[in-house]
């Protein structure tokens, strides 16, 4: 049951995300009381899972990679090339995605941070309504949102692992006995 209830703190991170990817597009800000509750929820995912299999690696690993992550890009903030929430967002990811599943985000991430900077030198290939209203805020803000890419990633890795473990529950037979 502890499965059930970590997949379920995963999940309920899913709209917390798109949240704050839209404020972040829109505003060029990401609330600190929004990273903190992916922190908890991430945390308490962690902590479920390592109840359960008795081993407190992936929380240990998550930590360690948070730690490393927000030292690394802790330079970028001070040099203003990157904004002090997208630092504290990328800080909080390992402990949300899981260490086992950060290789999954870390190449949607790439994805989409690629993604993105191609859309900002070639805004043309968005649609019409999208290329207004990106040209309007990006002549207003002048800046990249790197929130919208992140929690992009991290929605797409959180749905696979939330798809893993359900194919991994079924094909073992879980999912029959619970019904």
């Amino acid at each position: 049951m502890l499965i059930v209830e970590s997949l379920l703190l995963k999940a309920l991170a899913i709209p917390l995300l798109a949240w704050i990817a839209c404020i972040d597009f829109t505003t060029q800000r990401i609330a600190n009381r929004d990273v903190l509750l992916l922190l908890c929820l991430g945390a308490g995912s962690l902590l479920l899972m390592s109840l359960l299999s008795g081993s407190w690696w992936d929380m240990g690993l998550s930590a360690f990679g948070g730690i490393v992550l927000f030292l690394a890009l802790f330079p970028f903030w001070l040099l203003r090339k990157i904004g002090a929430g997208d630092v504290k967002l990328m800080a909080v990811m390992p402990l949300l995605i899981g260490g086992d599943s950060l290789v999954v985000f870390t190449v949607l991430l790439l994805f989409f941070a690629v993604a993105t900077a191609v859309l900002v030198k070639n805004p043309f290939m968005l649609p019409a309504g999208a290329f207004r209203l990106y040209v309007e805020h990006m002549d207003r803000k002048g800046v990249v949102p790197f929130g919208v890419p992140i929690a992009a990633a991290a929605v797409c890795a959180i749905a696979f692992l939330i798809y893993e473990s359900l194919v991994l529950a079924n094909s073992s037979g879980i999912l029959n006995q619970l019904n």
